[in-house]
């Protein structure tokens, strides 16, 4: 029985022994998923606070419940570690690091450029590799080939294989999940993208095979440019709508009634989370060593980037019409996460908000039921959530609604601030009724 064959017996009835390479947003999920499908995982992770609380059973993610990861646990079918020598006894191997940008816009491969140097070091024979950290087009092929086998004398293909699927976790979701959410799969050879489909399928709902790892990378990229782009022109088109005193949100829902040839995007403070306002410029990037300007990515890049600013703005002349000035005044941010109901502040434009209103001089506090702690990475500044928010609202000059959790009422926020810009259509029809609410 050849080698692929073999490989693919043993994760087909489950006794091919498995790790997940970073245990975030995407690799803990996909790690229990495995694990509930019968598979024996570890998860490999170098942060030793995760490995400790995994150990105990216990959850650090939001979509991932701790009596799940306590079950898995008990069961004996899932464990953590520190410890990359591990991978010396792994047939298959997942790996979920962050691809973050540099400050300068560039992509940061360091995470993968790790755990691929890591894997590297106990590659064998008869082994799948699935890099599934969101990368430019051609990362499998250049970065990861040559490192785990080329430098091994194994051949892909035949002596080991390797694939790229890319992650779809939307934090928050609960009718699209790591289990049925179908995963597109791209081998190096069409040999890996066998082997690699084998083994996701015992797991995942459907597996979608496409002709190759470049393929599978750029099918992403795809995905979360789209959403970059039309976020980008409705951001653009609520500009506009203010310019010509008519009301976007009215708008949006208007060319939302067409049952064909439109998809409803609404607009906001500025982009957030793990994807959208990151992949595109993975692939901008790329196109630069091919002598390409991708305009649409770099104009909508543009126009969302500016976004935190623009209501910044907007927050200033609502005050100065109601005869107060920000420096000095007390501003209440309601909400920091990305997006609604999650603790997840990458990316967030509300630190952007936050920064501009304090270098404008104004007093700043925020309230988030998810998050009661955030910093910025460039900027230096700590915060802490306020524990009381309707107390916050009443004292403060103006309230910002960055975030638009469900938990606020935005009825008594209304009654009870002086001033409200809300950002994100939060208060709805209330608002549009309120004389001291403006809306983006």
């Amino acid at each position: 029985m050849s080698t692929k064959d073999t490989l693919i017996q043993r994760l087909s009835d489950k006794t091919g022994k498995i790790a997940i390479l970073g245990l975030g947003y995407v690799g803990l999920p996909l790690a229990v998923v495995f694990g509930q499908a019968g598979f024996h995982v570890t998860g490999v992770d170098p942060d030793k606070r995760k490995i400790d609380a995994l150990i105990k059973g216990e959850s650090y993610i939001p979509d991932v419940s701790t009596e799940a990861v306590t079950n898995l646990v008990n069961s004996g079918m899932f464990t953590a570690t520190t410890d990359f020598s591990v991978l010396k006894d792994m047939d298959a191997v997942s790996i979920c690091v962050p691809t973050p940008l540099r400050k300068t816009g560039d992509p940061d491969m360091s995470f993968i450029l790790s755990a691929t140097d890591e894997l590297a070091k106990y590659m064998h024979a008869g082994m799948v590799v699935v890099l599934e950290s969101t990368t430019y087009p051609g990362t499998t092929r250049e970065v990861l080939l040559p490192k785990l086998g080329d430098e091994h004398g194994l051949k892909v293909g035949e002596d080991w294989f390797l694939a790229f699927s890319p992650e779809r976790v939307d934090p928050g979701r609960e009718d699209f999940t790591t289990l049925n959410t179908p995963k597109v799969m791209g081998g190096i050879t069409p040999a890996c993208s066998e082997v690699a489909s084998a083994w996701y399928a015992g797991a995942i709902q459907h597996i979608h095979s496409v002709s190759s790892a470049e393929a599978a990378e750029m099918s992403k990229l795809l995905e979360n440019t789209f959403r970059m782009i039309n976020i980008g022109l409705v951001n653009e088109l609520a500009i506009m709508c203010e310019r010509l005193n008519v009301d976007v949100w009215e708008v949006i829902e208007a060319a939302a009634t067409k049952p064909f040839g439109f998809m409803k995007f609404t607009p906001g403070p500025g982009l957030g989370g793990h994807c959208i306002p990151i992949d595109p410029l993975y692939l901008s990037w790329k196109m630069k060593s091919f002598n390409y300007n991708a305009r649409f990515i770099e104009l909508a890049s543009e126009i969302n980037t500016n976004m935190p600013r623009y209501v910044v703005s907007r927050l200033m002349e609502g005050m100065n019409d109601r005869g107060q000035h920000i420096k000095g005044s007390k501003i209440l941010v309601l909400g920091v996460a990305y997006k609604p109901d999650i603790d997840d502040v990458r990316e967030s434009p509300a630190m952007d908000v936050i920064g501009l209103l304090k270098r404008k001089g104004a007093i700043v506090e925020y309230h988030d039921p998810y998050i009661p702690h955030i910093h910025h990475e460039y900027e230096g500044w700590k915060m802490d959530s306020i524990q009381d928010v309707m107390p916050a609202v009443a004292d403060a000059d103006a309230v910002v609604i960055v975030t638009n959790h469900k938990v606020y009422d935005y009825s008594a926020i209304i009654k009870s601030a002086r001033f409200v810009f809300d950002s994100r259509n939060a208060t709805g029809k209330l608002g549009k009724e309120s004389e001291n609410v403006e809306r983006l």
